[in-house]
């Protein structure tokens, strides 16, 4: 059996092999999911993705699906109640910043139309095709994650620096950044 080409990141573990396969990298257009990689993407800031992903069920469960609606309403009976989650990360900031990113998410719908319109809007509406021969190549952020940064911080978001940016449009597919040698380049 001949053995598949990976990028070099997801090797450490069957989690984050069954992430690279399936999920990052792959160009995605529903706004309850790119909401929800985003925050995402900013509950990991100081930390590595693979504890996000251990805990990704929960935090669907803790915040309803990241049901932007339902989030906005969240009180500080909520707040308390996610802070004592241990399925999450407890970080008093983040849970704020959630639940501020979600009804900054709701007025950039009101705008654009969807979500989708406006974040993918960056890279011209289609993705960047990077041709990295090894992961050192692949930068923390770009001009592109910087002006995205910006703008997501004008219009209220938290959480959301060049790096999470960047972070968050390799897995959203707005850039492809798997190695030229991996099977999903």
């Amino acid at each position: 059996m001949k053995e598949i080409n990976r990028c070099a990141w997801c090797l450490s573990d069957p989690l984050y092999i069954e992430y690279h396969d399936n999920e990052w990298g792959t160009p995605l257009h529903n706004d309850q999911k790119l909401i929800e990689l985003l925050i995402l993407e900013g509950f990991q800031a100081g930390l590595s993705w693979i504890t996000i992903l251990r805990k990704r069920q929960n935090f669907r469960k803790a915040f309803d699906n990241f049901n932007v609606d339902k989030m906005t309403g969240y009180g500080k009976e909520k707040v308390r109640s996610l802070l004592g989650d241990e399925g999450i990360i407890r970080n008093r900031l983040k849970i704020e910043a959630s639940i501020k990113n979600a009804a900054a998410s709701i007025r950039i719908i009101e705008e654009f139309g969807s979500f989708d319109r406006y974040i993918w809007q960056f890279v011209n509406h289609k993705p960047i095709m990077h041709k990295f021969k090894n992961a050192s190549e692949v930068p923390a952020k770009t001009s592109i994650s910087d002006a995205m940064s910006k703008d997501l911080k004008k219009r209220g978001f938290s959480f959301v620096g060049s790096t999470i940016c960047y972070a968050f449009m390799q897995a959203a597919g707005m850039v492809n950044d798997h190695i030229s040698g991996c099977w999903k380049y």
